[in-house]
């Protein structure tokens, strides 16, 4: 039984590591994201297509889209963050709000821009499989300790 908890402990562990490191890189692009001017943003998200087709006036209101993008992609970094930081304490309900802000913010992503073919394996497609696996880790462990 104390392997198990061990074992458990270890997988939230490095669930934990996951996601702080899953929120720095959204954070970052967020801030990046809102900070620059609109045809940089986009190239920025979308990495894998030539920026000399991003570049071109858009209309304040696409400015204002990408930079709404750029807000959740900072505050779900941060959740994430601080939910690394839970995690690594044990917390139950930190596995599940990380899981649901980092999984539902790169499902839309892999479905909009992975499948679109949009962007680069990485950062983009890495960070989705960090999150996948974070999620794996974290809810393996929570309902491997919860059988017991």
């Amino acid at each position: 039984m104390e392997l198990s908890r061990q074992k458990s402990s270890t997988l939230l562990n490095i669930s934990a590591i996951l996601w702080v490191i899953w929120g720095l890189v959204h954070a970052l692009a967020g801030i990046l994201t809102i900070s620059g001017d609109t045809a940089a943003a986009a190239a920025g998200i979308a990495d894998a297509v030539d920026p000399a087709l991003l570049a071109m006036d858009y209309p304040d209101a696409v400015g204002a889209i990408i930079n709404q993008h750029g807000f959740n992609l900072l505050w779900g970094g941060i959740v994430t963050i601080i939910g690394g930081g839970l995690i690594w304490r044990k917390s139950v309900a930190a596995i599940f709000v990380s899981a649901l802000v980092g999984g539902l913010l790169d499902v839309g992503y892999f479905i909009f821009i992975d499948l679109g073919g949009y962007n680069k394996f990485v950062p983009g497609t890495v960070m989705t499989i960090i999150s996948a696996i974070a999620i794996a880790l974290s809810f393996y462990a929570y309902f491997q300790h919860k059988s017991h």
